[in-house]
């Protein structure tokens, strides 16, 4: 019952009235002692006179506790600026008692009105200690009630920097559940032995299995912004066998209103262990870029396109044209977009594959930029479906930079992949097809067409860590295709960075890729999701090998067979040199390619094999049509005649 009664009043505030009350009681009493020290500890003085001074200091201890405002501090949480406010109010009412003592004397307006000045000192120093005694005393009460009727947990804070102590401060203030930080854990080794209120500064390296396990430890919190991904790495697998937690602190500028609570404290995220700096992108010619510009962005609630829209929304764009045909989702975009940004933006639910629809959108906005984001990118669902394929990634592409080019759009930027590198699957060679045919636009137009293309997205839709996010809350088991897959990563927000970055750079035709650093190893990514969500492996969770899927390689490639790069001024953009096209042919087979009947996967697939020499299937039914492919091409090689095209199509 207690128990329940402090519970029930924890989240209870007094009335700042009552504290005013308290407070004036204080000094009041604060006074009578200073008389009693005063006289030698008697009650030998004139009791008329204290009694005519008693609502004077009560008048003016009221007047200066309502200028300062120290009574509307919640006692619990008092802390420095609480007890600084309380000497400002004992020493104004100090000043303005004194002042009057002193006018009195001069000008003889209420005779037999005094107080000794010694009286007053003493009053201040006696106030000043019963009033901070009196708060001190009631949070270490608080304190001490907390600590036997809630929950407690024993806590490290990672980085005693200012972001430390301010998560310090956030936990103990908690009135939910008792947070007992045990110690400060710092790279500075300056700040090594030294404390913080009380709370010892330790090196990472003292933090042990055996310092875990002797003090309880339950989570530790990355306060810092600054450290090493290496480091958490390393303390990971230190502590794979505990059972604990490791949480991060968000960094300052998504504080709620400048303040840090405890409920913005998240689980640590696997992108925050990609093992490499985060790419930023610093070019303050993006401002002028996009300036007075109206932006087509296609999947605009894609992951990646609403990313974009986000970033565009922060240039001085003079119209954004949100193009998407998953309705509900574009809706959430639109409504993020109303609160968060004043940009002037249209949201249009529309298929890239309708002509008339597209025309009409850039007949109506008049875009000058466009970034081509939408597209189907799940391999396996692909590779059943060609038909679907070449429709959305080919022939919505091909449609899109037709009418981009016929309104003499200034740039037009398409978001490829690095599967469309050597494709071994039936989205990677769409991808390729797309870049191949605006190269071949290129040739015939004033728009100046530029490709991205990088590797998988951290947290995009469909991609690998939201699935072993959700098998982890399921209790597991992690399903990965392959133990040796690779791939490279990247955030959302870095891949919406340097397409943003890359259009700006381009000049037309080119094929940028990014610098992702090393790939990572799925199955040691799998591994540290679990450590980060406090469990084990494989005790806890276990992860399942399925086998490759049709169409995955087992490694991503940046770059295809005859490519190399060059370097542009910014270190993680490279240009590829792409090997040449015969433009017109190419061209030709694209358009016929895309109007080929849905019912003919097999023939839509052979005639991609022949468009692109390095596609070869993986694990996929259409690796029978590899050997075919090259018979027909040794056949055609040697003659070219009628006969030999309809040996192709027979096979």
């Amino acid at each position: 019952m207690i128990k329940n009664y402090f519970t029930y009043f924890s989240h209870k505030f007094a009335s700042k009235w009552l504290v005013l009350g308290i407070d004036l009681l204080l000094v009041l009493s604060a006074f009578f002692i200073a008389y009693v020290i005063r006289f030698n500890f008697t009650l030998n003085f004139d009791l008329d006179q204290f009694l005519i001074q008693l609502p004077v200091l009560f008048i003016v201890s009221t007047l200066s506790f309502f200028i300062v405002g120290s009574f509307k501090s919640v006692i619990r949480h008092t802390g420095f600026t609480d007890v600084m406010n309380l000497f400002k109010s004992i020493s104004l009412t100090s000043l303005i008692l004194v002042a009057l003592v002193l006018i009195n004397r001069n000008t003889g307006s209420f005779p037999g009105f005094t107080i000794p000045l010694s009286i007053i000192v003493m009053y201040t120093l006696i106030s000043f200690v019963v009033l901070s005694a009196s708060r001190l005393l009631f949070k270490m009460s608080y304190q001490y009630c907390k600590s036997i009727y809630m929950s407690s947990k024993n806590i490290l804070i990672y980085g005693a920097g200012d972001s430390g102590i301010v998560t310090y401060n956030a936990l103990v203030n908690n009135d939910k559940t008792i947070f007992k930080v045990l110690a400060f854990i710092d790279d500075n080794s300056r700040k090594n032995g030294k404390s913080i209120n009380g709370v010892p500064i330790l090196s990472k390296d003292k933090i042990t299995k055996t310092y875990i396990e002797t003090h309880a430890i339950k989570e530790i919190i990355i306060a810092s912004q600054a450290v090493d991904s290496s480091h958490l790495i390393k303390l990971l697998d230190s502590l794979i066998d505990l059972d604990i937690k490791i949480t991060k602190v968000p960094p300052i500028e998504k504080w709620i209103n400048g303040e840090l609570s405890t409920s913005q404290i998240k689980q640590f995220q696997i992108e925050d262990l990609l093992g490499r700096e985060p790419i930023k992108i610093d070019n303050p010619n993006l401002l002028n870029e996009f300036s007075g510009e109206t932006v087509i962005v296609t999947g605009a609630a894609g992951s990646i396109g609403s990313e974009l829209v986000k970033q565009l929304a922060y240039f001085d764009v003079r119209k954004l044209i949100l193009v998407d045909q998953a309705e509900s989702a574009l809706y959430d975009v639109q409504q993020e977009l109303k609160q968060n940004s004043k940009v002037d933006f249209v949201a249009i639910v529309a298929d890239i594959r309708d002509g008339l629809r597209i025309d009409n959108i850039f007949q109506e906005h008049k875009p000058t930029m466009v970034f081509h984001a939408a597209a189907y990118k799940h391999v396996p669902l692909m590779e059943k479906s060609p038909y679907e394929a070449i429709k959305i990634n080919v022939y919505g592409t091909k449609l899109l930079a037709d009418t981009a080019s016929r309104y003499n759009v200034k740039k037009f930027v398409f978001v490829s992949t690095d599967k469309a590198v050597n494709p071994t699957s039936v989205m990677g060679a769409t991808k390729r097809m797309s870049e191949m045919y605006i190269s071949c636009l290129q040739k015939e137009s004033k728009t100046k067409f530029i490709t991205t293309r990088f590797g998988n997205v951290l947290g995009s839709n469909g991609s690998v860590i939201p699935l072993f996010k959700k098998q982890i809350e399921k209790g597991g088991p992690l399903t990965l295709t392959h133990k040796d897959i690779t791939r490279y990563f990247m955030t959302i927000p870095e891949a919406a960075q340097l397409v943003l970055e890359a259009g700006t750079m381009g000049k037309g035709g080119e094929i940028f890729i990014f610098d992702m650093g090393e790939s990572v190893k799925i199955y040691d990514l799998a591994v540290n999701m679990i450590k980060l969500s406090g469990l084990r492996f494989p005790e806890d969770i276990d992860i399942k090998i399925t086998g490759l899927r049709p169409g995955e390689k087992l490694y991503e490639e940046l770059l295809a067979n005859g490519e190399n790069t060059l370097s542009t001024y910014h270190k993680k953009i490279l240009i590829s040199n792409t090997r040449e096209l015969d433009y017109d042919t190419v061209k030709a087979e694209i358009e016929e390619l895309c109007i080929t009947n849905r019912f003919q996967n097999n023939n839509i697939v052979l005639k991609m094999k022949n468009l692109i020499p390095e596609y070869k299937s993986n694990n996929s039914d259409y690796e029978r049509f590899d050997k075919k492919v090259q018979i027909y091409k040794k056949a055609k090689a040697l003659t070219q005649n009628d006969n030999t095209n309809k040996t192709y199509m027979n096979l």
